[in-house]
């Protein structure tokens, strides 16, 4: 019996050690430590600080820059605005809006299939921006660095103008100084692309004439 009171009474001192000693509601005297010259960071917030916070935030969207990853995500925003199961009226489908003919042209025969697969969308979007450098590789090398009607002539903005166009219209844009311009059936133009698409890091893409996602 006497052994179980002194364990309790061991147990009740530690708790108050522990109550006293690391409460924050316990002013600690620290007199006795040189702090004039101390900067206190601290990398949470404090109690006062966490009255001021907002709890609904807003969404969070990932910076990606102007990498490749960057780019092609800058694509699909701009073409579905990311929806990878969509097909418009025009019966272009996916994130990066692919017209049957073109997915054929990159081996992909079953458009259901095309719409249910994410990673397949995104091999066809590499493979086209392949094909496409390919085939404007000397306008890219001509052009690349001049200005067209005030733009900035870029690699991505180029092969993002094919995208929206066709190789075979970025060129006649590019060959006429812009004045032979191509505009898809809700107005978008390439000289558009060409400069929302400015400047991004599309050196990740191997020009192939035959690329294709098999």
């Amino acid at each position: 019996m006497k052994r179980n009171i002194l364990q309790i009474s061991f147990l009740l001192v530690i708790l108050l050690g522990i109550m006293t000693g690391f409460s924050n509601k316990v002013e600690a005297d620290l007199s006795q430590y040189q702090m004039n010259d101390l900067e206190l960071c601290y990398d949470v917030p404090n109690e006062n600080e966490v009255d001021t916070f907002i709890l609904d935030l807003p969404d969070y969207h990932l910076f990606l820059g102007k990498s490749y990853v960057g780019f092609k995500e800058a694509v699909g925003f701009k073409e579905s605005r990311g929806d990878y199961s969509v097909t418009n009226e025009y019966g272009y489908m996916g994130k990066y809006q692919f017209g049957k003919g073109t997915l054929k042209m990159i081996g992909i025969h079953d458009s259901s299939y095309f719409l249910e697969d994410t990673k397949l969308q995104e091999q066809a979007f590499t493979a086209y921006a392949a094909r496409n450098k390919w085939i404007l590789r000397r306008d890219i090398k001509r052009y690349v660095g001049t200005y067209i009607h005030g733009v900035k002539i870029t690699e991505s903005g180029i092969l993002a103008a094919a995208h929206l166009g066709g190789a075979g219209n970025v060129k006649i844009y590019l060959r006429s100084g812009g004045m032979n311009s191509f505009s898809d059936a809700f107005g978008t133009s390439i000289g558009y692309y060409l400069k929302k698409f400015s400047g991004y890091d599309t050196s990740f893409v191997i020009a192939n004439k035959k690329a294709t996602v098999l």
